[in-house]
């Protein structure tokens, strides 16, 4: 896959300061919230309080593959397990101080050390998993020309609420015509979702479903398919973690 979409000068250039500008301002002046919430993941559900995770990014043009980066947020699970040693479901181990932090999107905060490495920015396609990414068409995965974002046009547009391929097909939109104007619209559109604490959830599940899992309920593929795909993803992980 080739990363050969057209960008204009605001997104080569001007986006990129934007985000460094944006990112430093937040972690400056709110440093004691993020001191706060720290303190209160660490008490109520003990160590660790960043919770890390690999999310594909952009494409890479020398290998036509997207870069897997590590994403930071607060941590929102605890580590309960059954007596086999099993976790517990979602809805359990997430219980309401990390449901508190999730449905005002404070658990995002960390993502600013994201944006301020580069790895991100403050609007683009929202990062999905590597699990998710596979099973993504080119198409599709043409989202990841952009950088990933904090936020982006699917958030404004439903966040999980919407079907994943309305998701998908709303980045795709996004990345036609990346601007100034356009990525201050969604930062309003966003601070207005957060307020209004809309799309956190899919349906009754305490989190999203993931897109495979999606597409193997929908019948739009096989086991065999699922499982391969689902193996390619945990090998892109491990070589990622430096396992392989």
């Amino acid at each position: 896959m080739v990363n050969n979409r057209k960008r204009g000068l605001y997104e080569k250039y001007v986006k990129r300061l934007l985000d460094i500008m944006c990112s430093l301002l937040v972690i400056i002046v709110f440093s004691w919230l993020y001191f706060l919430i720290a303190i209160l993941v660490k008490v109520k559900m003990g160590s660790p309080v960043v919770f890390k995770q690999p999310r594909p990014g952009l494409i890479d043009t020398r290998t036509g593959k997207e870069r897997i980066f590590n994403m930071y947020k607060f941590r929102t699970m605890s580590d309960k397990r059954d007596e086999q040693g099993n976790l517990l479901p979602d809805e359990v181990r997430l219980g309401k101080f990390g449901k508190a932090l999730r449905e005002s999107s404070l658990d995002e905060l960390l993502e600013t050390f994201n944006i301020l490495k580069g790895d991100m920015s403050i609007i683009g396609p929202r990062p999905q998993l590597v699990r998710d990414m596979v099973f993504m068409s080119d198409k599709q995965r043409m989202r990841h020309t952009a950088k990933p974002g904090l936020s982006g046009l699917a958030q404004v547009m439903g966040r999980n609420s919407i079907s994943w391929e309305d998701k998908i097909e709303w980045d795709l939109k996004y990345i036609e015509k990346v601007s100034f104007l356009g990525d201050m619209k969604i930062l309003f559109q966003t601070m207005l979702a957060v307020f209004k604490r809309s799309g956190i959830t899919d349906g009754e599940n305490a989190t999203a479903l993931d897109y495979g899992d999606a597409l193997l309920n929908a019948g739009k593929v096989s086991r065999p398919q699922y499982d391969a795909l689902q193996g390619y993803a945990e090998n892109l992980i491990a070589t990622h973690e430096g396992r392989r």
